[in-house]
């Protein structure tokens, strides 16, 4: 079994920053693609962000250059960090891994969702 924990949420000001974690435990041989999704209230969930194992990084035009994605391979997490953050921003972000077991099954696996809202 594998589970994915996510934490970092909060409240955050306009322009503020914020650095979400997520951290895979489990029956976990090899973690492949993890990534970073988020859901807007009254919105469906879009992408935001994704690193490879080997650390290549993709990003959503609407975080380039505002939030950057990164793993440490080693303690099974990625992280993103968001800075410039806007009103847009607020959403649950939702990390995702694609995680082969010990039992050399390849699953998509999410976490439960870390809040990010704003102040106003």
């Amino acid at each position: 079994q594998v589970q994915l924990v996510e934490s970092g949420g909060g409240l955050v000001q306009a322009g503020g920053s914020l650095r979400l974690s997520c951290s895979a435990s489990g029956s976990i041989f090899r973690i492949n693609a993890m990534g970073w999704y988020r859901q807007a209230p009254g919105k469906q969930r879009e992408w935001v962000a994704t690193i490879t194992s080997g650390g290549s990084t993709n990003a959503s035009d609407s975080v380039q250059g505002r939030f950057t994605i990164s793993r440490d391979n080693d303690k099974n997490t990625v992280y993103l960090q968001m800075n410039s953050l806007e009103p847009e921003d607020k959403a649950i972000y939702y990390c995702k891994a694609n995680i082969v077991t010990t039992t050399f099954m390849s699953y998509d696996h999410w976490g439960q969702g870390t809040q990010v809202t704003d102040s106003s």
